[in-house]
């Protein structure tokens, strides 16, 4: 998407314009203007040339936006909030001036406040000095004039032009009514006199015009704070770093730092790009970009990030990303970007607004005639109409949705939660079935030690001390968990000689004349006799979804221990909040289903689809959106076809950059928590909108025909002036209520609704791809051949099922997703028979 942006526009009308000009560029796919940020997202194959030619043909302004300044700018770049100072001036000079008209103009007349002598009597000098008075005024709100008339002659009228029209109309008449003064005062006509004294609407037309830039000021304010949170990430961007180049410290800017430069981070500073520490230790406070307040220890290796502080320690690192390519760039992008977009909300919105100010126009002239041809005197018709134009407000109706977006998307933002688009945004509370990933999504992704079981005749120590010599050449990622407990606990390991690592099976290597193996059950129990309560406790440790590694030297049994990925501690409070929000859950996972159930009971899970192969997730995905709207949930490579094909693909912030691409909204504290939370804040975002859009249209709805005088008959009228103070407040209320979602406790299940009831329809992985393979085999002799055969086969995550006939010397597979033929003639082969073919 390629930004731009926009001046000139002044209400809701003039987005739509913008929007509508635009997308009629050839090659243009797709155009989101944002009235609320000035900007205007265009995605196609237009050039930046076309583009800003079709803008300004409309009338307004455009160039391409800079992300470069935008980011690295101390004061937020574009963000910063240019309008509001030169609104204050207006409104202080306007008042100024407004308080002396209302002096002559009411002060006099209505409670007698003393003038002058030479006033006394000479009525059309009263005339003179509101005329100057009011035109002063019109002069320094001179934008509404310059722009209402611009957008009149481009034929885009828009909310300045109403008021243009409203405030030059009241002038043009009381100026009328001014010289029929002077006639009436030359011909000596004292009753004419003072009826043309109470035409003079020369206070309307300056009130009218200050009244609104009241709004626009309070409006202005308020929009500055919804991009509160977008320009606090902006202002996180360090502006120096320390750099080590030839062999000396140098202090340069930090949009100079270079990948692959070495720089160093002392105590209390911020770290200047994204890098990888290469010497020292410390504790980094990532909360900026994580909204986690406890630090991280980082050591030798691991990754740091720009904007996060270092607290401790005195570390070196190496550039990994710089500019743009940084992290927090990327957050900065992403909270722009759905800034930049609309969500499906907005749609009648926008249909309105590009014929709201016509259309209002046209009701003001109507009314006139109207009440002319009642028998009203033309000044009191004029009224009607005026009042029909200063207190239509288009702007409510197109700041309505963009105000919550972009506060909807700040929240998000300070906690860790980013939405990618608008529509991210409006979908995700809408999910009614939630869709997990198992490694890495429920469970942390990396195996650990679970269980410790030496034999009768072993000491635990010695059970550790001999699996971590033989498991330290391994690079299996059990073998890590091993190392990793064995190094915690600083556990005493010897050099061993002839490592093999046998595929499927386990490990082997000898200490001086011993022989050590390490693995699985069934490795292990061709090598020794394997007592009963092992096995008995392998058998339970493996329904546990636990991995049993057993060790054995020479003829010895050494014991177990069991390894598993565990899931993430907040895994079953998330579940739990998903279903009390009636939200669906299931789990999705390529394990085998043995695992995967013993997983998803501990996390609180009821439904699991297991064995089920990256392009087999897809089709899940897709059979389970007949049902209701998908939200899908992980983190790795495996996952994004699924991520793409949901409703809502929800990326886990510390999974694969493939994953976080393909995903509309991502975790960047990776827990699983804020999959509830995301609902909760998109819920409460949408549920603003349709606020903001209900109060914008029945404020028109109202104001309009009350303006109009249809309610004349029930006693009640509007008066000019307070149609435009009505004006001036409506956008301002609407932006304020949208800074509400600043309130918003995205962790509090105080307030948690269900989500709209769907037909818990299972689906399994066989009815998606189910695929039978026959297996010929040779050798298979007896029945326990055949259970041989079949728990090799069974192993392979994609099988679901198998069956074997040592009779018929056959094998046949059922598939839940695509297995290569060698790797079903492998799993038989390895098991000691012969593949002849496989059909």
């Amino acid at each position: 998407m390629e930004q731009y942006d926009v001046t000139g526009m002044s209400c809701a009308a003039c987005s739509a314009r913008v929007e509508k000009a635009v997308g009629k560029v050839k090659g243009v796919t797709s155009c989101s203007v944002s009235l609320l940020t000035n900007s205007m997202g265009v995605e196609g194959t237009a050039s930046p040339q076309e583009i800003i030619s079709a803008v300004e043909k409309a009338g307004y302004g455009a160039r391409l936006k800079g992300a470069k300044t935008e980011n690295t700018d101390t004061d937020g770049g574009s963000l910063r909030d240019t309008e509001t100072p030169g609104l204050r001036k207006r409104l202080i000079a306007s008042i100024v001036f407004l308080v002396i008209l209302m002096y002559f103009s009411m002060g006099h007349m209505m409670w007698g406040f003393p003038l002058p002598s030479w006033f006394d009597g000479n009525h059309v000098a009263m005339g003179l000095v509101q005329l100057l008075l009011s035109a002063i005024i019109m002069v320094i709100n001179g934008r509404f004039f310059i722009n209402g008339f611009k957008g009149f002659i481009n034929r885009s009228p828009n909310m300045d032009t109403l008021v243009a029209l409203g405030s030059g109309v009241s002038f043009v008449w009381s100026v009328y009514a001014l010289f029929m003064m002077t006639d009436a005062q030359l011909h000596q006509n004292a009753d004419a006199v003072m009826m043309y004294m109470d035409e003079f609407y020369f206070e309307s037309a300056a009130m009218i015009l200050t009244l609104i830039t009241v709004g626009k000021l309070l409006e202005a304010r308020s929009k500055g704070k919804t991009t509160d949170a977008l320009k606090g990430l902006v202002n996180l961007a360090p502006k120096t770093a320390n750099v080590i180049r030839n062999g000396t410290e140098h202090t340069v800017p930090a949009k100079e730092v270079m990948k692959g430069d070495i720089f160093v981070v002392r105590p209390g500073e911020s770290i200047p790009v994204d890098a990888v520490v290469t010497d020292g230790e410390s504790t980094v406070n990532e909360s900026a970009l994580t909204g986690e307040s406890i630090p991280v220890d980082k050591t030798v290796g691991d990754n740091v990030s720009a904007a996060t502080i270092n607290q401790t320690g005195f570390i070196t690192c190496r550039a990994t990303r710089v500019g743009e390519d940084t992290t927090l760039s990327q957050i900065i992008k992403m909270v722009s970007d759905a800034a930049a977009t609309k969500a499906p909300v907005a749609k009648i919105a926008d249909k309105v607004s590009g014929i709201f100010v016509p259309t209002v126009i046209a009701i003001a002239v109507v009314t006139t005639i109207v009440w002319l041809l009642l028998g009203q005197d033309f000044a009191y018709a004029l009224a009607r109409g005026i009042s029909v134009l200063v207190i239509s407000c288009p702007c409510a109706l197109g700041l309505a949705t963009p105000v919550a977006i972009m506060v909807g998307n700040g929240v998000g933002a300070k906690n860790g939660i980013l939405f990618k688009t608008a529509v991210s945004l409006e979908q995700t509370g809408k999910t009614q079935i939630a869709v997990l990933d198992k490694t890495g999504t429920v469970t942390a992704g990396e195996p650990v030690v679970t269980d410790i079981i030496p034999a009768e005749d072993v000491t635990e120590n010695e059970l550790l001390s001999l699996a971590l010599s033989l498991e330290a050449k391994s690079e299996h990622p059990l073998a890590k968990a091993i190392n990793v407990y064995g190094t915690e606990h600083k556990i005493p390991s010897v050099a061993v000689d002839n490592f093999k690592a046998l595929s499927g099976n386990g490990l082997t290597a000898t200490i001086g004349s011993d022989t050590l193996y390490g693995g699985s059950l069934k490795f292990i129990g061709a090598k020794i006799a394997v007592g009963d309560r092992i096995k008995s406790e392998a058998d339970r440790l493996s329904g546990e979804g636990k991995t049993p590694l057993l060790f054995c030297k020479n003829n010895r049994m050494l014991g177990m221990i069991a390894v598993a990925d565990t899931i993430k501690s907040d895994s079953p409070d998330a579940v739990k909040q998903l279903r009390n929000m009636g939200i669906r859950v299931i789990m999705l996972t390529g394990d085998n289903e043995r695992t995967a159930k013993a997983v998803a009971k501990k996390a609180g899970i009821d439904e699991v689809i297991a064995g089920v192969l990256p392009d087999g997730k897809e089709a899940v995905i897709r059979s389970l959106k007949a049902q209701g709207k998908v939200a899908m949930i992980g983190d790795g490579i495996n996952d994004a076809p699924a991520l793409t094909a949901a409703d809502t693909g929800i990326a886990i912030g510390a999974g694969t950059d493939v994953a976080i691409d393909a995903a509309d909204v991502v975790l960047m504290k990776s827990r699983l928590t804020d999959v509830p939370a995301a609902i909760r804040l998109s819920r409460s975002s949408l549920r603003n909108i349709h606020e903001n859009l209900f109060w914008a249209f029945i404020y028109n709805v109202i104001g309009i025909p009350l303006a109009a005088g249809v309610f004349i008959p029930l006693g009640l009228t509007l008066n000019p002036m307070f149609g435009a103070a009505a004006m001036s407040l409506s956008s301002f209320c609407v932006v304020s209520n949208a800074l509400r979602l600043n309130f918003c406790r995205l962790y509090s299940t105080k307030h948690d609704r269900k989500a709209n009831p769907i037909n818990n329809i299972a689906i399994q992985p066989s009815d998606t791809a189910k695929v039978t393979k026959t297996i010929k085999i040779k050798g298979m002799m007896c029945e326990k051949c055949e259970h041989h055969v079949k728990t090799a086969l069974e192993a392979i995550p994609q099988v679901a099922s198998a069956s074997a006939s040592h009779t018929d010397g056959i094998a046949v597979a059922e598939l839940s997703g695509e297995v290569p033929d060698k790797q079903l003639k492998k799993a038989v082969e390895n098991s000691g028979y012969k593949v002849i073919s496989i059909k």
